[in-house]
């Protein structure tokens, strides 16, 4: 198929764009490059020997959206765009709801026009809150507790296209509610590359391992875990991006939620912990103030992801850590390098 990747030269695009191309699809990328560079596209060719015809479009533009399907035959959408802080959601939440929630009105309204029915949603294991009971499961309550803007713009955008699907038989939706993506391509030609401070803890862990930072600032260390640290179910992107693959072949009528996740939990001391254990890197660390927004503990139950699309994630944290230090010595200063 020709697949649209909105937010395709992101962390996840362009690693869900190695693993699409090697499955024999086309690609056409959307990206506004906000928070990307199209030198990951460029190295995603390189990967690959493959083409990928790209579109600098903010998906917010609804001219500039139309004239991309125009141009070209899609099959298929991939939604990566949006902004993705949870912090800075809280500080500018209106922003948040106008490119997230607006874009995807956006896209819905073009590819409606086009006649494209297939789509893939990147959502969030924010949209749960917090997690009333361990593992999560898609069963679990969507849209109440949660504690960002960031979550709650992705809940309404998980009810927008479930309402989308209702009035239109033909909408073959796919939604990926992601736990923590981590990890790198094992190339260690592309990975997570922040334009400013890194607001997800393994880029920052590398950044201070490899002397760019001084230290890791761990947020609070009063939650009810072992080690008093917050809990995230960690995914390597590689998985994360086979994920997708294996929803696009399984995509039917209506709306399918999936969890993407492990199964299991890691602290953010275990984490720094085997960072520095497969780097060689010792990792200094200061615990500071909580964060407003995060929660205690959460990880995935997977097993409806494993049943109906013959998934499960099958790299771990080591590999993850070991992927990400690759990247990070390749390309100290990310994507400028």
């Amino acid at each position: 198929m020709k697949i649209l990747l909105t937010g395709g030269a992101g962390y996840i695009g362009s690693h869900t764009a190695v693993e699409l191309i090697e499955a024999g699809h086309e690609l056409v990328v959307i990206d506004n490059l906000s928070n990307s560079s199209v030198k990951s596209l460029r190295r995603v060719e390189a990967i690959t020997q493959r083409d990928i015809v790209f579109h600098r479009v903010n998906l917010a533009d609804l001219s500039g959206v139309r004239e991309v399907f125009s141009s070209e035959s899609i099959d298929a959408v991939i939604h990566f765009a949006g902004l993705k802080s949870v912090n800075t959601s809280l500080r500018d939440p209106i922003r948040y709801y106008q490119n997230n929630v607006g874009s995807t009105l956006i896209l819905l309204q073009v590819m409606a026009e086009f006649g494209v029915h297939k789509l893939v949603f990147s959502s969030s294991a924010t949209v749960y809150g917090i997690p009333q009971e361990l593992p999560v499961s898609e069963t679990a309550g969507v849209g109440f507790g949660i504690t960002s803007p960031y979550g709650r713009s992705k809940s309404m955008i998980e009810q927008i296209l479930t309402d989308a699907s209702l009035a239109e038989p033909k909408l073959q939706i796919a939604i990926l509610r992601y736990f923590n993506p981590i990890g790198a391509h094992v190339s260690g030609r592309i990975g997570e590359d922040p334009r400013n401070t890194p607001s997800n803890l393994l880029p920052y862990v590398s950044q201070v391992a490899i002397g760019l930072r001084k230290k890791v600032a761990v947020y609070g260390q009063q939650y009810p875990t072992t080690d008093g640290t917050g809990v995230r179910d960690y995914i390597h992107v590689v998985d994360l991006a086979h994920g997708h693959l294996r929803a696009l072949d399984h995509l039917r009528s209506g709306v399918s939620t999936y969890n993407l996740g492990t199964g299991r939990g890691y602290s953010v001391l275990e984490v720094i912990e085997a960072f520095s254990r497969v780097s060689g890197r010792d990792i200094p660390l200061e615990i500071v103030a909580a964060r407003s927004g995060d929660v205690a503990m959460s990880f995935a139950d997977v097993e409806k992801a494993k049943r109906e699309l013959a998934w499960v994630a099958e790299r771990t944290l080591d590999d993850a850590c070991r992927d990400v230090w690759r990247w990070q010595l390749q390309n100290p200063r990310g994507y400028d390098d």
